[in-house]
């Protein structure tokens, strides 16, 4: 498998996952300003749309959509830990986080707070919808540590997402349940490798 990724970006959930499965992959990382692979290649040859996460399967067959490619890496580990067999209680939880992540914190982050051409006060509303959700978050994390109960891919792309919270500027520290949970995930060692392979970690 090859993944496609830019540091940081929300890409980096699925290179986590990637690292928790123990899966073999290679990474390549894509300058998205320039749309370019780090050998010169031309991104959008290989992703029309232009973004990541692109995974590349060994059958040549590419895919994207983080929480689409989060659910396929998981279930790559026969137990499936990090997801709940079909039609569990667990695997419901599971991807209901998902789609929490991709739709109440991963769009409401991007594209309004990375584009300087965002008007002030889409910003403030933006602002104002994301400190609500790290309120949801805060108290449910004060209950439990992860997001599913137990650590699953839901943990990975939430944890990239609201670490976008320090390249734009936005404090935490109202929510000191949320802070130690960025702790325990970051601290896990699949996403310390993660971490440092994108050059996010000396």
């Amino acid at each position: 498998m090859k993944l496609y990724f830019a540091p940081g970006a929300c890409s980096l959930a699925v290179h986590i996952a990637l690292r928790e499965v123990g899966a073999t992959f290679d990474a390549v990382s894509v300058d998205l300003a320039k749309s370019v692979t780090a050998d010169g290649t031309d991104y959008r040859t290989i992703a029309p749309r232009g973004y990541v996460p692109l995974l590349q399967l060994d059958d040549g067959s590419r895919h994207t959509e983080a929480s689409a490619l989060l659910q396929y890496v998981a279930d790559l580990d026969l137990q499936q830990r990090l997801i709940g067999a079909a039609g569990s209680a667990r695997r419901l939880a599971v991807v209901e986080w998902l789609t929490f992540a991709s739709t109440e914190l991963h769009k409401v982050f991007s594209p309004w707070l990375w584009h300087k051409e965002t008007a002030e006060s889409t910003r403030q509303a933006v602002k104002d919808k994301l400190a609500t959700r790290f309120a949801e978050l805060d108290a449910l994390l004060g209950t439990q540590p992860y997001l599913a109960g137990e650590y699953s891919v839901a943990d990975a792309y939430a944890f990239t997402i609201v670490n976008w919270s320090n390249f734009l500027g936005l404090p935490l520290t109202k929510y000191p349940n949320l802070l130690a949970y960025m702790g325990r995930v970051s601290s896990r060692p699949a996403a310390q490798d993660a971490l440092r392979a994108e050059g996010l970690l000396k």
